[in-house]
């Protein structure tokens, strides 16, 4: 006679683990069903080679769709994970029972496919508890006990299902497959059955099941995808509630060092505390370990537990070790109550070749997939520091982000350097299968990946970055193209703020070939030819804007000035005297103004009495407040020491300000707060000591070189007529 036990767990816990562990040996069963996509079979015999180590993570795919993907994670502590264990050990064969991904990608997503109510939810409230993962900790995943729960488990899934509606969509399909798997499991001659699946659905499989032809009904017809299978390495942090997954619990490094120890579990666990915060250097002595575990045995008394549980040794950390410092609280969550172990698979597991090659580069050059945050600082004048920059950049091309400069690219800012920040996400398995239509290859598919975006007409900046990409990742299949591409979009292109906005990064890019062996000679003869249109079309583009309009064309002006200096004299003196040219126009907008005049002082084409002059000009009382304001903003946006060291500039600014109107100064104010409140704190001081110092008058000066005394002439009758005098 045919046996069936139904064994219901949640996915991730150590009590259910150990109790599933402990039936089976009792069940002694001739083969196991677990909930799982039966696309996996072929994969099981892969648990048992000893490179396998969870946390591990079964990931399935559509072929023809790599968006439509799923994963199905297992920890140590995952009852099905010990399942695998067991029939590996027993030698018994173990299936799959869930509906299978080919359907399940192939039908449009449910609106809701889980259970229609949270039975956790229900059973807590009827236990008294307002917190289901607490009841459920307390009364499954905490105890140590060899007591079987399953019994009594679908009871009460039983008991919670008997009040709601039939299952709809996608958990009914879901549930008639399993019973399916049953049945056929039955049919091939197996008499004891062991079932691991969700504890929802044990009521579903329980005897008398419903008729065949009832399930072949609800499965007829589903629709079909072509689905690839393979092992992935997971993480405890994406087993975690936080990380969004479905089926996540919330504390799975103390799931894991709950399954994992055997005694003394709350003083393992706080000396692991510990030792986490001395790797910080925070003091924390053996004694303060000590009183840690008293106080958190002595709540689990006070709260009628057997032992501590998360909670207590939560209390006892913060309490004891921490002392009350939630940001220490918040490193342990981080590093021990959610953890950051990696799990590893088999090189023999089945990966798509894009996959493969990264796995292989990354070997030889000694790259570790890590989920914890590392820096990595690479000198681009060894060969292995090249390589490594390379791989991490074509990487970034194909949208995986293993590597970060954001952070990095502040503090160096060299060509012979690079520092990154690597982290690795077991989601990118999924993008190396997306990315995988590019090419076979990490560099094949970065060079399709670069050829696809300068297809066609991008925009110009796209086109810009794919150049400089290109550079970076040396790509040297696709910068042809790439160059073409730009070269063709910045001719074409009449908008000068877009042309100012792609410079920088050419200019950039011109600084890789001495440390990467590119030759840039085509990139420089673009940015040159870029230049010019830039210097040629600066005045239209500053004519008749808006103060938001010169701000940001003031911002571009900066940008195109530093990039200038990386490719070379003759095209920073091209561009020094196109601004010379537009900023003798009378018609500039303040801050723009202010803004050149600033730029052509620094780079010597401007002395200290032509300063004096300009900003004399902008500030005399004629001049509306406001717009002297913003000509100070612009011209000081560059820094405050030429206030500190030109005593005729400070004495102007100071004239100025103490001749602005009182109730025109609370209007002025905020425009003056945002220059001078961007100086650091000593270059304030400087001022304001200097400022303090000043004595006499400030003058404005009027220089000329020469008194053309025909043309002054001239305006004498106009000044009589308009003062009313004889001429």
């Amino acid at each position: 006679m045919t046996s069936t036990h139904l064994l219901g767990i949640r996915h991730h816990g150590p009590g259910s683990a150990r109790a599933v562990a402990t039936r089976l040996a009792e069940l002694e069963p001739d083969v196991v069903l677990i909930e799982g996509p039966p696309e996996a079979d072929a994969l099981v015999e892969l648990t048992e080679d000893p490179a396998m180590q969870p946390p591990v993570a079964l990931l399935a795919y559509a072929t023809d769709d790599v968006s439509r993907a799923a994963f199905w994670p297992f920890a140590v502590f995952s009852p099905e994970w010990q399942a695998l264990a067991y029939a590996r050990e027993a030698g018994i064969p173990v299936r799959f029972c869930d509906l299978p991904a080919a359907n399940t990608f192939a039908a449009p997503p449910d609106e809701h496919t889980g259970p229609p109510v949270d039975p956790l939810a229900l059973l807590a409230s009827a236990g008294g508890y307002d917190d289901p993962e607490r009841w459920w900790d307390d009364v499954v995943e905490s105890r140590r006990d060899d007591e079987n729960p399953f019994e009594v488990i679908a009871d009460a899934m039983a008991a919670v299902r008997e009040d709601e509606k039939p299952p709809q969509g996608n958990e009914a399909r879901r549930e008639a497959y399993m019973r399916s798997v049953l049945r056929r499991t039955r049919k091939d001659g197996f008499e004891n059955i062991a079932v691991v699946c969700g504890a929802w659905h044990v009521p579903a499989l329980a005897d008398p099941l419903p008729p065949a032809s009832h399930d072949a009904a609800v499965l007829k017809g589903l629709p079909k995808r072509k689905v690839a299978c393979t092992w992935v390495p997971w993480t405890h942090g994406r087993l975690a509630t936080a990380s969004g997954y479905g089926a996540g619990v919330r504390s799975p490094g103390w799931y894991h060092h709950l399954f994992t120890t055997a005694d003394d579990v709350t003083a393992r666990w706080l000396a692991g505390v510990a030792a986490v915060l001395r790797e910080e250097d925070l003091p924390v002595s053996t004694a303060h370990v000590i009183e840690a575990v008293r106080l958190a045995e002595t709540l689990a008394t006070l709260r009628g537990r057997s032992s501590a549980g998360l909670a207590e040794v939560t209390e006892a950390t913060r309490s004891v070790l921490c002392g009350g410092d939630e940001v220490q609280v918040e490193l342990v969550t981080r590093r021990l109550v959610v953890g950051e172990r990696l799990g590893e698979v088999p090189e023999r597991v089945p990966q798509p070749p894009l996959a493969a090659d990264l796995t292989a580069t990354a070997k030889r050059l000694r790259l570790k997939k890590d989920p914890v945050v590392k820096e990595l600082d690479l000198d681009l004048r060894t060969p292995g520091g090249l390589d490594r920059s390379k791989l991490l950049h074509r990487l970034r091309i194909l949208g995986i982000e293993w590597g970060s400069r954001e952070a990095s690219a502040r503090r160096n800012k060299g060509t012979f350097r690079e520092t990154w920040a690597l982290c690795w996400e077991p989601s990118f398995e999924v993008d190396l299968v997306a990315a995988a239509v590019y090419g076979t290859t990490v560099a094949s598919a970065a060079t399709a990946a670069v050829r696809g975006t300068v297809e066609g007409t991008p925009p110009l900046d796209e086109v810009t970055t794919a150049v400089e990409n290109c550079l970076l990742a040396d790509l040297p299949e696709a910068l042809p193209e790439a160059l073409a591409a730009l070269d063709a979009r910045a001719a074409a292109d009449a908008d000068v703020a877009r042309l100012m906005s792609a410079l920088p990064a050419l200019a950039r890019a011109t600084r890789y070939g001495n440390v990467r062996g590119t030759d840039t000679g085509a990139l420089r003869a673009v940015a040159d030819r870029m230049l010019d249109r830039i210097c040629a079309g600066l005045p239209p583009a500053a004519h008749g804007i808006d103060d938001d309009a010169a701000a940001r064309l003031a911002k571009l002006v900066d940008g195109v000035h530093d990039a200038t200096s990386l490719l070379g004299d003759e095209p920073k003196e091209r561009w020094l005297a196109a601004l010379a040219r537009l900023a003798e126009r009378p018609s500039l907008p303040p801050l723009l103004a202010g803004r050149l005049t600033r730029i052509l002082h620094d780079a010597g084409l401007f002395d200290a009495l032509d300063i004096e002059l300009r900003l004399g000009r902008a500030l005399t009382p004629g001049v509306v407040p406001s717009a002297g304001a913003a000509y100070v903003e612009g011209f000081f946006d560059g820094g405050a020491l030429l206030l500190v060291h030109d005593e005729g500039l400070l004495r102007v600014i100071d004239a100025w300000l103490a001749a602005i109107p009182p109730d025109v100064f609370t209007e002025v104010l905020p425009l003056l707060r945002r220059t001078f409140g961007a100086f650091s704190g000593p270059e304030k001081r400087a001022i304001g000591q200097r400022a303090a110092g000043l004595t006499g008058t400030a003058r404005v000066v009027a220089v000329a070189d020469e008194l053309d005394e025909d043309r002054a002439e001239r305006v004498l009758p106009v000044l009589a007529t308009l003062l009313g005098v004889g001429a």
